[in-house]
C-alpha cells in the first residue's frame, strides 16, 4: 500500500465541495476542540473560516510557542544545476525555455559552501533541475560529502529517486528531502507537465513513501498554489501528511507554502491565494498539528514574512539565490528558477526576526545525530 491507494479512494470534486460547504458552526466546533482531525482542517481552510482569522491566529501563535519556543530556524537553498529534462509550464528551468544552463563543479560547490557558511548558515537545501543523465545519483554521491563537510543538516529538492537510492544517499550525508506534488488534481497535473519523467503522477506521489521506507530523517510536503484550487490541494497535503505520520512515525515532517512567482516563460495563476488566505492556511496547519514544521521561503515579500512568521512558521530561508553559483557570483539572474521577493541579507532578516521577540536559530542539528541514525 502507498498513499496512491488513499488518493485513489478520494474524489477531487467531492473534497472541494465539502470544503466550500462548511458553515460557521463547523468552524466554531473546530476552534473549540483541543485536538483536530481532517474534517476540522476542512472547516478551518474553508471560506466560512475567514471571519475567524483573528481567533485562528491567536491559537496558532500559542501552539507554536508552546512547542517551538521563541525560535525560528534559518536555512538557505544552494542551487547546484539548472539542467532539466522536464517541460513544465510554471518553472524557469523547464527544458523548453531558452535559458543558460550550468552545473556546478566540485570546486564551485566548495566555493558556494564557503560563501554560505560565512553568512552563518548550518542548514542547506540543495536544489537542481531534474536531469538524471547529468545530475543524477552519481553526481549527488560526489557532491554530498563536499557539502556535508560544511553543514550539519543537508536537505535536497531534486528529482524523485528510488528507495534504494535514497538509502544510499543517507550514507553520503543526506538528512532531509523536500518533494512537492505541485497539485493533487491529476488532470491539472497532466496539463502542466508536458514532457519528461515528471509527467509520471504516481511515481512522484509515492516518493514520500519511498523516503519513509529509506529512513530519511525529515520529509517536506507541499503544493504549488496557483495551479489549482488552493483549498482542495491543501487538504490533500494534509491527508498525505496524516497517512505518512501513521506509517512512518519515526520520520519528521514539514510543510511549505509556495505561491507561483514570475519566471522565464511564466504562467498566470489559475487560482489566486491572497495574503489573508495564506495566513489562514498557515494557522490551520498549526491547529491541525502542533508538532509540524512550517516553512516560508523568500518567494514572499519581506513585510508579509515579518508579520506572519510569529503566527506559526518555524523555519525560513534568507538571502536566497535561485541560480547555480549565485552566492559567489550574484550577477547571473539569467540562470535563476524564479524571482525572489524578500531580497534582504540574512543578517537583515535575522534582525527583523529578533525585533519581533523571536530568536533566529542557525544551527539545531549536529553531524553526530546523523551518524547515530
Amino acid at each position: 500500500m502507498s498513499f496512491f491507494d488513499v488518493w485513489s479512494s478520494m474524489d477531487w470534486d467531492d473534497v472541494k465541495m465539502s470544503i466550500y460547504g462548511k458553515q460557521p458552526r463547523d468552524v466554531e466546533r473546530a476552534l473549540a476542540k483541543p485536538k483536530r482531525d481532517l474534517n476540522d482542517f476542512m472547516a478551518l481552510i474553508s471560506p466560512a473560516a475567514e471571519p475567524y482569522l483573528e481567533q485562528m491566529a491567536q491559537q496558532s501563535y500559542r501552539l507554536t510557542r508552546q512547542r517551538f519556543g521563541n525560535t525560528v530556524g534559518f536555512y538557505i537553498p544552494l542551487y547546484l544545476s539548472n539542467l532539466c529534462a522536464n517541460d513544465c509550464t510554471y518553472c524557469g528551468f523547464s527544458m523548453s525555455n531558452r535559458l543558460k544552463r550550468k552545473t556546478l563543479s566540485a570546486e564551485e560547490i566548495e566555493q558556494e559552501c564557503l560563501a554560505i557558511k560565512a553568512m552563518g548558515f548550518d542548514t542547506v537545501l540543495l536544489v537542481t533541475g531534474e536531469h538524471e543523465g547529468k545530475v543524477g545519483l552519481d553526481y549527488f554521491k560526489q557532491m554530498l560529502p563536499i557539502v556535508k563537510r560544511h553543514f550539519s543538516y543537508v536537505m535536497m529538492e531534486v528529482q524523485p529517486l528510488s528507495q534504494e537510492e535514497y538509502a544510499e544517499l543517507r550514507q553520503y550525508g543526506l538528512d532531509s528531502v523536500m518533494v512537492y506534488q505541485e497539485t493533487y488534481q491529476h488532470l491539472t497535473y497532466d496539463e502542466h507537465h508536458i514532457r519528461g519523467k515528471k509527467k509520471d503522477f504516481r511515481w512522484r506521489l509515492e516518493t514520500p513513501d519511498r523516503l519513509g521506507k529509506a529512513g530519511i530523517d525529515k520529509i517536506g510536503l507541499g503544493a504549488l498554489f496557483g495551479l489549482e484550487d488552493w483549498r482542495a490541494d491543501s487538504f490533500y497535503v494534509a491527508a498525505h501528511l496524516r497517512y505518512l505520520q501513521k506509517h512512518y512515525w519515526k520520520t519528521r515532517y514539514s510543510v511549505s507554502f509556495p505561491r507561483l512567482r514570475p519566471c522565464t516563460g511564466g504562467l498566470q495563476p489559475k487560482s489566486i491565494m491572497t495574503d489573508r488566505q495564506l495566513v489562514q492556511l498557515i494557522c490551520a496547519y498549526r491547529m491541525l498539528d502542533g508538532e509540524l514544521e512550517l516553512s516560508l521561503s523568500t518567494r514572499e515579500a519581506q513585510e508579509f514574512r515579518d508579520k506572519v512568521i510569529p503566527l506559526g512558521v518555524t523555519s525560513i530561508s534568507a538571502g536566497s539565490k535561485t541560480q547555480p553559483g549565485g552566492y559567489v557570483d550574484n550577477v547571473k539572474e539569467e540562470l535563476e528558477q524564479f524571482e525572489i521577493d524578500d531580497d534582504r541579507s540574512p543578517a537583515e532578516v535575522a534582525r527583523a526576526i529578533a525585533a519581533t521577540g523571536l530568536q533566529p536559530v542557525w544551527k539545531d542539528w549536529d553531524n553526530s545525530y546523523s551518524a547515530s541514525r
